[in-house]
């Protein structure tokens, strides 16, 4: 369904991008912020997935910065690796990517962002200096970041049995975000991703149900992004 393209951005002149548009109007564009492990088959399926139900939506490769075509395991080797790239990029890079992603799909309407662990931090900061709308999948690296307040609605998705992100963690992000949708599920880190041994097919899926609600509610409310 979906298609790479390149998109200018800072630091290089290109980076590449995983694109999928909707067969009829768009109702509006999603740009997905990857996990450590690049833009990857399951990132590609996630984008595939909001361009079937009515979005345009794409998938900068941000670590095209550093090392192009990355598509790592989820083995102790693609950790390491990813976990190595993602401090060499950085969040700053990150969300500059995300904003020239948003550009790429503004003719598809109101613009947001739905981001996977590194990325869930990464849609946590775009609703604050983006100011767009954003869904976060346990982001294990917002906690430092939680001064920083967001200017655009945010929905957060976590799993009681991540051992990445402890209920005391989660507790930090409701007192600190009292205006933020806040959803636990009986599941662990990367609950969303078929590729992951944690996936819950179930809490994935009401996970899902919710971002697209969310994204129904709010992109009723917004004008087309501009950067």
């Amino acid at each position: 369904m979906g298609q790479t393209i390149y998109i200018p951005t800072e630091g290089v002149r290109w980076i590449s991008a995983y694109r999928a548009d909707p067969p009829g109007l768009p109702l509006g564009g999603i740009v997905v912020v990857q996990e450590i492990f690049g833009v990857n088959p399951h990132i590609r399926r996630v984008v595939d997935g909001f361009a079937a139900r009515g979005y345009a939506a794409i998938a900068p490769a941000v670590f095209d910065h550093v090392e192009t075509g990355v598509e790592l395991g989820y083995d102790a080797a693609g950790i390491e690796h990813g976990r190595a790239l993602a401090a060499e990029v950085g969040f700053a890079s990150a969300v500059t990517d995300v904003a020239s992603a948003a550009v790429a799909i503004a003719a598809a309407g109101p613009v947001g962002v739905a981001g996977y662990c590194w990325g869930g931090s990464v849609a946590y900061l775009c609703a604050a200096r983006l100011g767009l709308p954003a869904v976060s999948y346990y982001g294990a690296r917002t906690v430092p970041l939680l001064g920083v307040k967001p200017r655009a609605p945010l929905m957060l998705h976590f799993g009681e049995k991540d051992p990445l992100i402890s209920p005391e963690d989660v507790q930090k992000h409701r007192e600190a975000l009292p205006g933020a949708e806040i959803h636990v599920y009986p599941a662990g880190h990367g609950f969303n991703c078929d590729a992951r041994a944690d996936h819950e097919p179930q809490s994935a899926a009401l996970a899902l149900e919710r971002t697209l609600d969310f994204f129904t509610r709010h992109f009723g409310t917004l004008e087309p992004f501009r950067a």
